[in-house]
């Protein structure tokens, strides 16, 4: 084989590569906010006393609703979303 069809081998390969790559890491990243969220009650608290709020335990779980509705709200949009396709 010539030089030049092994050199485009390897470009594709290289590029297919950090393609597949870049999915499948942004995929278990996905998958692994969704299972653990990166804020709790407890901090939500403590940025709340931060900004200069007393935090009750209904506005706590007021706002952590909230955020669960976002984030499922955008998973269940990207799940359209890929159904689609």
């Amino acid at each position: 084989m010539a030089t030049w069809i092994w050199i485009l081998i390897v470009i594709v390969a290289l590029i297919g590569g950090v393609a597949l790559g870049f999915f499948l890491a942004r995929k278990y990243m996905m998958d692994y906010l969704e299972k653990n969220p990166p804020i709790n009650e407890e901090m939500l608290r403590m940025m709340m006393m931060q900004m200069g709020q007393k935090p009750s335990q209904k506005k706590i779980n007021q706002m952590m609703t909230m955020m669960n509705r976002s984030a499922d709200s955008k998973s269940t949009k990207e799940r359209m979303k890929a159904s689609k396709k």
